[in-house]
This record gives C-alpha cells, structure tokens and sequence, in this order.
C-alpha cells in the first residue's frame, strides 16, 4: 500500500470543518493528542515559516521535536516532521492504517485532513515528543489541529482577506475564526493585524484571559543577519539578540520576531533554550518554496507560493530589493484565489507574464487569466499562455535576460520541485 491508496478514500470529503469527527476519531485511538505538549500556530501567511523556525530551534536546544504543517510541496511525508526529518512513507502508511482501524462502522467518514491530523498526533504521541509544533490547516476555531485544551504557547502571524468562502466575508470574521485556537489562560503571540482583526483577537484573548505579546519586528544588523528586541532580558549580555536569518523578504523580520517572542514564553516556563541553540536553529531553516532561489537548466528562478495579495505584495517588495528593470513572471492560481488583487500587487509595466494551469487541482483558466492581466497592466510587454509549465518555462528564458519568477500557487511550485527535483 502507498500514501495515495490509503488516503484516496477520504478525497471526496474535502474540506469539511468541524471538530466532532476529529474528537471522536482521537477518542477511538487513545486521546494521543493529550501526551504532546504543543505550540499552535495559525495565520494567513507567515505560519509555515514561523513553525520551520521553531522547530529548528527546539530541534537544536536537544528536544524531541515535532512539526506538522500542511500542504506539502512534493510528498505527503513532509507534513509530519520528527527533529526536521520528515516521517518515512512507511511509517505512515502504518499510522494511516491505525487511524483507518479506528473509524467506526456508522461513523460520519473523516475527511482527509482529519485522517491526517491523527496520523501526526499518533506519531507524535508514539515517538514521545518533548514538544509538537503544530500549524492550523484552515481558519483555527473549526480546525482538526484545534483539539488542544492547554497549549504551551498560540501564535497567530496575520491576517487578511483568504478563504473567506469558508471563514466569513469579513476579515473580523476570519479573525474570529483565527482566535479560536486562543485557550484560556494560555500565553498567545500575535503579529501586526489590520484594525478589526486586532480589536477581535484582543477581545477573545481578554475573555480567555491570555497573555498576549506582539513583538517588534527584527531589525536588519547586515546582510543576511537580524536584532531581535527581547520581551524578558532572558539573554546573557543584553536585550538583544543577533542571529542569522536564510529565509528571503522582508516579512521574514516579523515572522522571526513572532517565533523568538515564542521561545521566550517557553523560558520562562522553564525550557532551557541557549542562545546559541537559537543562533544555529536560525542558521538552519529551510522553508521549501517560499522566496527559495534555485537553478534550472543553468538559469537562476525564483520560487514562491504568493498565493493571495498579501503574500503577493510581501514577493514583490522583495522584488523591489533586487533592482531588476523588469521580471516574467511564470504563473499559475487556483481558481478560489483573488486573481485581479495578485497581479495588481505584482504586475509593472514592460512585465513579461506566463500563464499555466495548476496541475491535478481547481485551476484558473489561464485565458480567463491572462484577459484580467492584460486588463489590470496594459503595458504588459508579453502575455501568453501555455497548456504546461516546463514549456512556459522554456520560453520564458529563451526570450529574455529578466528575472524569471515562478509564483502564484503553492501547489505549482510543489509540482515544480517535484517533476524537476531543483
């Protein structure tokens, strides 16, 4: 049996929030999720990154770490991580198979995420984990990850205006579904939210009576390191802490910050977190697919999901920093993203655009796709569209010396890595 087989029959529950199915579901295997101590991490952008820093700087103080994180970008393995080493195939195959032996007949069936969360929180609980790091799949309130009644820490990185089909129309109304993972009296660290959402995370976290902190972002030192502005004065020398920061953009500084004011809290609850763990588990990161520079055929690409306007804007003031005349722009969405608002943050005039369809998901039409592109930046100096990636690609680079930047889906980033192993 292979991950795919086990996993197909839970396919056609798509996304399905609720936590009875999850709570029962953990029930029938033993409550695993009650034996991890977890940190919880929800956000619309910045929470995969916030978690790789995490776990890499728990990993490196010597504790037993688990990460669990969705989606992934190559193989389903990547989701469960166990010290920065993703989980064999065939080790969750068997945990897909004990999970499988726990729902029962009459049962409302789970759905594919749920199966999965249980998956983790048995491996979790079964390789004894010192701590989980655990990132929110949708929303928070209504998520399978949400079935821990004293986290160690929350953290919620940011919030705008994504899958508002499931969550609200309103960012207060994601916003509440994000303050969901808040529990009462449990220390919550909480990044820079627009006005509603702040007035409604500080609300739930004042009737749940939870400490809450919202660092500064870190400040640049020199290139490739950061200052952090500690909370506690928990270090050595000083409040200040110099690390060495790999991952790409600006939003880095305040993805950090978020995880550092995390570590912090866990000091002070008795943690023994060095500073140099922090340093190295700093210098360690990796965070596949996001700002990641690798080379294809010879030529220098740029990977990133920029899969909505925030992360969309984060990708081109990055852009900004590199002092290029002009990017193509190689692309693919989804089709329940915000088209018009991704390319209004990332298309300039004499642009080159690229337009593909995301392959085995819900994809745009890249006609419709590039109407709306040439409608928004009339001074596009190209625009076409292409039946695969590898051919844009192709002609992307055989055309011009720009920048090439593939973006616009996670998932064609992961079918990027995946069929061409860069």
């Amino acid at each position: 049996m292979d991950i795919d087989s086990l996993l197909q029959p839970f396919q056609h529950f798509g996304v399905h929030l609720g936590l009875e199915r999850i709570v029962k579901l953990l029930a029938n295997l033993g409550n695993p999720h009650e034996q991890v101590p977890v940190i919880h991490v929800a956000g619309t952008n910045g929470k995969g990154s916030v978690c790789a820093y995490l776990s890499s700087i728990l990993t490196q103080a010597g504790y037993r770490t688990g990460r669990y994180t969705s989606p992934h970008l190559v193989d389903w393995t990547e989701r469960i991580c166990l010290n920065e080493q993703p989980i064999s195939s065939e080790e969750f195959c068997q945990l897909l198979l004990q999970v499988q032996a726990a729902i029962r007949q009459g049962e409302e069936s789970p759905t594919q995420f749920e199966v999965i969360t249980a998956a983790a929180w048995l491996y979790f609980a079964q390789a004894k984990v010192d701590v989980a790091v655990v990132e929110v799949g949708l929303g928070g309130r209504l998520d399978a990850t949400n079935v821990c009644s004293k986290p160690l820490v929350t953290i919620i990185t940011s919030i705008s205006r994504e899958h508002w089909q499931v969550l609200g129309p309103t960012v207060a109304d994601i916003a509440r579904e994000k303050a969901g993972i808040l529990k009462l009296g449990c220390p919550a660290v909480v990044g820079s939210l627009p006005r509603e959402a702040e007035e409604v995370v500080r609300s739930r976290a004042l009737e749940l009576q939870c400490p809450v902190i919202t660092p500064q972002p870190s400040k640049v030192i020199s290139p490739g390191w950061a200052e952090y502005q500690t909370q506690n004065s928990l270090f050595r020398n000083s409040n200040l802490i110099k690390y060495p920061l790999p991952l790409q953009g600006q939003i880095q500084l305040t993805n950090s910050a978020l995880a550092l004011a995390a570590i912090e809290i866990l000091q002070t609850q008795g943690w023994k977190i060095s500073e140099s763990a922090i340093v190295q588990g700093m210098a360690n990161t990796k965070w596949l697919g996001r700002m990641q520079w690798t080379t294809w055929k010879n030529h220098k690409l740029l990977l990133d999901g920029a899969h909505n306007p925030a992360a969309a804007q984060v990708l081109r003031d990055y852009v900004k920093t590199l002092n290029v005349k002009s990017v193509s722009w190689v692309m693919g969405m989804l089709s329940t993203k915000e088209h018009g608002k991704i390319f209004q943050a990332l298309l300039r005039s004499n642009d080159r655009l690229y337009l593909v369809p995301v392959p085995d998901h819900s994809s745009a039409n890249p006609e419709e796709l590039a109407k709306l592109a040439q409608s928004i930046c009339p001074e596009l100096s190209f625009c076409h569209t292409y039946p695969e990636l590898l051919s844009a690609l192709e002609t992307a680079f055989a055309s011009t010396d720009d920048l090439v930047i593939l973006c616009g889906s996670l998932y064609l980033v992961g079918h990027f890595l995946g069929s061409t192993n860069a």
